[in-house]
């Protein structure tokens, strides 16, 4: 089996794909703001500024640039940690619960048309080779040598 050519084709094909149709809007909402919301919700809508930069992979800066621009548009408020007064929490407000309501579902939509363009049979298979990835990368340390 020929990976080295498959991976050639597969980057060629994802490359093309991040630009365009619902997966380019899908990639665009997964960024900045509003993938400091929805992690902060994943968090159970309340986090560690150091939790979002280590899911973001981003350095402390960018997140401290990211919470304080979310922080004026009133979307999270900080409080101290009460379990250690040393930490900060990070914690969405209403409105902030009503964005990230809004982004999900607007991901969701995207995610539905793409896969009905991909049909029934193909839309389930592609959901399978996704997860299939996610058991790989969840079970084994990913290995880029």
């Amino acid at each position: 089996m020929d990976y080295s050519g498959l991976a050639v084709d597969m980057l060629e094909q994802m490359r093309y794909l991040h630009g365009v149709g619902p997966q380019k809007s899908i990639d665009d909402v997964l960024q900045g703001e509003t993938f400091v919301l929805l992690c902060i919700a994943h968090h159970g809508g309340e986090t560690l500024p150091g939790a979002i930069s280590a899911e973001m992979n981003v350095s402390s800066a960018r997140i401290a640039q990211a919470l304080n621009s979310t922080e004026k548009k009133g979307w999270i408020t900080r409080k101290i940690d009460p379990c250690d007064r040393r930490r900060i929490l990070v914690a969405l407000t209403p409105a902030g619960n009503g964005v990230v309501e809004e982004r999900m579902q607007m991901m969701h939509d995207l995610a539905r048309k793409m896969l009905e363009r991909l049909g029934k049979d193909d839309a389930k298979e592609y959901v399978r080779i996704l997860g299939r990835l996610v058991d790989i990368f969840r079970n084994e340390p990913p290995c880029y040598n």
